[in-house]
């Protein structure tokens, strides 16, 4: 995906989480952690079915996970590849660095900082989430908020797909520049 062909808006109905929601057994079972799974199709099956099963079959792309304080505590990939191949995006009023690292290195949407976002939806609501510019809606309950946007100096890596779409084009820029 090209920079261009990214978007940063997302529209989607809202899936609302609480507070302290760990990455193994809350967004991923642990088993397929430790099995270092890292195939989105094999992961996609399996994203939040302890704290929302069935949600692989509801979700599509655009949908907006919302979270509380300590959202995916642990610095595991697994789940935030499956939103990021879903087209998910995540609001959360807190997430510990090195899991908001392991999100933004699989190129996830994320705006963290989003004190009360909790407080502003129920899971089903109509959300449209600008992760560049910081703005929350919620138009089922006309409802508008500004957050702190994904900062400048992660967007580019986001856009493109995270590490491995950064790498990628990387190589290819100087693989060009031999060639």
């Amino acid at each position: 995906m090209s920079l261009t062909e990214f978007s940063w808006l997302l529209k989607g109905r809202c899936y609302k989480l609480g507070h302290d929601v760990p990455h193994p057994g809350g967004v991923i079972p642990n088993a397929l952690i430790t099995a270092r799974e890292m195939d989105p199709q094999k992961l996609i099956p399996h994203l939040f079915e302890e704290t929302d099963p069935g949600f692989h079959e509801r979700a599509r792309p655009g949908d907006i996970i919302v979270a509380g304080r300590n959202f995916g505590m642990g610095p595991k990939v697994n789940g935030y590849i499956a939103m990021q191949a879903l087209g998910l995006g995540l609001v959360c009023e807190s997430i510990p660095f090195l899991a908001y690292r392991a999100a933004i290195g699989c190129g996830l949407r994320v705006l963290t900082d989003c004190s009360g976002v909790t407080g502003l939806c129920e899971t089903g609501d109509e959300l449209e989430v600008d992760f560049q510019a910081g703005r929350f809606i919620n138009y089922t309950r006309d409802i508008r908020r500004d957050y702190p946007p994904l900062p400048e100096s992660l967007r580019e890596l986001v856009a493109l797909g995270g590490n491995t779409g950064w790498l990628k084009r990387w190589w290819q820029q100087q693989s060009a520049q031999r060639g």
